[in-house]
Formats: structure tokens, C-alpha cells, sequence
């Protein structure tokens, strides 16, 4: 493992009753960056992030091989806390999905389950979060206002401030700007690119563009084998493998 990854994934293998998704998969991820992960449909992308916080436990009938170490540390070991790993390891679906609950409520939630009692510091914990995720400035003076009175674009803002509200060390986005219009896209893409400072990304991104537009480093993976990994630059310039090349430039997916 480099001394920098933060996840170090070894020999990967995942399957779904009989079909198996990944690939004898092995990636180290750094950090404090920001990684896409790259692949047409049925490339096992959703399934490999799923893997990184073990959501993928709730799915009946799958078998893995090899591990995944954080910090050093395999998440399947035995002892390992998953409610502790979820907080650790948070993770934002390509469906904003706020709590039937106001603005307030949504982002109090999880430091309330946690224990945190004190009104006072719920309240400061929802004030940073939603500053983090580049939402306090809009809602500020309607905390208790329906979060489903949110639009598209502030609602998945909210979910990332959720998220953060738990004080994870690693954030899971999969295809988080898939229903958003070009403007909230890029108010996301501008809270990512300052959460990278404080957070590990790691992103299923929307398309090839947002890829380009806010990665450190790109993945690209193909029928649930990793194909190549390195630098924006070197992947989007200069690609080792051909399939990458045909991917990134529109010839399929």
C-alpha cells in the first residue's frame, strides 16, 4: 500500500449470485483528492463504491474476495463496527433523498442519533455543514422550512451536508449531478473541489466532462476490470490503454 492512499482496495472480486461484477480489482486511493471513476453502464462502478463502506452487505446472494483497508485496516475484519464505518465512509446517491423532515431536522438527524444532545452544538454542527456544502447562504433563513421545498440541485447540497454533518473522513458520490441542470452541476462541482481539502472524494462523476473538470485522479474501469488509474492529466492526454482512449473521446459508452 503507498504510504499516502487512505484506501488501499487488494484484489478485489465481487459477484451477485452467480455473476460476478468485479474483477480481481486493486487500487490505492489518496487522500485528500478528489478520484473519478470512470466506465460505461454495467462496469461495476456503483458496486465498487458500495464496496467502500460495505452498503453492499444488505444485498442478499453476493460473495467478495480480497479486502479493503482503510487507514490500514480491512473493513471486513470481523470487528469492525459497520454503523461506526458508515459515519467514517459517507455516501451521496444520484437521487437527492432528504428526510420527510425540515432543512434543520435533515442535517440534525445523524449527530442527533449519535448521541450529541446539546441544542447549541446540533446547531452549530447544521450551520457548518450546510457552509461546507455551499447551502447556508440559501437557506439560512428558512431552517424549518420543508427540505422538500428544495430544488434538485439545493436538495443533493443538502444530502452532501448530511453527510457531512457526521464528520466522515471519506465522502462516496455516485453520479451525484445526474438529474441536476447545468448551474446547480456546477455550484456541486464548486463544494467538491473545496471538501477535497478536508475530505477524500471519491466520485462516480456524470459524464466525461465533470470528470475532466474536477478529478485529481481518474479511474477508468470496463466491465468490472480496472483498465488503467493515474493523474487527470496523463489519463486524459495520454491514456496507456486504448479502450480508455475510445472511452474518454466518444467512441462508446
Amino acid at each position: 500500500m503507498s504510504q499516502q492512499a487512505k484506501i488501499s482496495i487488494q484484489g478485489l472480486s465481487f459477484s451477485y449470485q452467480k455473476n460476478q461484477v468485479i474483477h480481481n480489482l486493486n487500487l490505492d486511493i489518496p487522500a485528500n483528492k478528489i478520484l473519478s471513476i470512470l466506465g460505461p453502464a454495467n462496469s461495476g462502478i456503483t458496486t465498487l463504491l458500495r464496496t467502500l463502506n460495505r452498503l453492499s452487505d444488505l444485498i442478499p446472494d453476493t460473495q467478495m474476495e480480497g479486502q479493503i483497508l482503510l487507514d490500514g485496516k480491512n473493513i471486513y475484519d470481523t470487528d469492525v463496527n459497520v454503523t461506526e464505518l458508515c459515519r467514517r465512509v459517507g455516501m451521496v446517491f444520484d437521487v437527492p433523498t432528504p428526510l420527510p423532515m425540515s432543512i434543520f431536522d435533515n442535517i440534525a438527524y445523524g449527530p442527533r442519533q449519535s448521541g450529541r444532545k446539546s441544542q447549541r452544538a446540533i446547531a452549530d454542527i447544521v450551520e457548518k455543514a450546510l457552509l461546507t456544502a455551499a447551502l447556508w447562504d440559501d437557506v439560512k433563513d428558512r431552517l424549518n422550512a420543508p427540505a422538500m421545498s428544495l430544488s434538485g440541485g439545493q436538495q443533493q447540497r443538502l444530502c452532501i451536508a448530511r453527510v457531512l454533518a457526521l464528520e466522515p473522513e471519506v465522502i462516496l458520490l455516485d453520479r451525484p449531478c445526474s438529474g441536476l441542470d447545468p448551474l446547480s452541476t456546477a455550484r456541486i462541482e464548486e463544494s467538491l473541489m473545496q471538501l477535497k481539502k478536508h475530505f477524500t472524494i471519491v466520485i462516480a462523476p456524470h459524464n466525461v466532462q465533470q470528470a475532466a473538470r474536477i478529478s485529481n485522479r481518474v479511474a477508468f474501469m470496463l466491465m468490472g476490470e480496472l483498465v488503467e488509474e493515474g493523474s487527470r492529466t496523463k489519463v486524459f492526454s495520454n491514456p496507456k490503454d486504448q479502450r480508455t482512449n475510445d472511452y474518454i473521446t466518444g467512441r462508446f459508452g
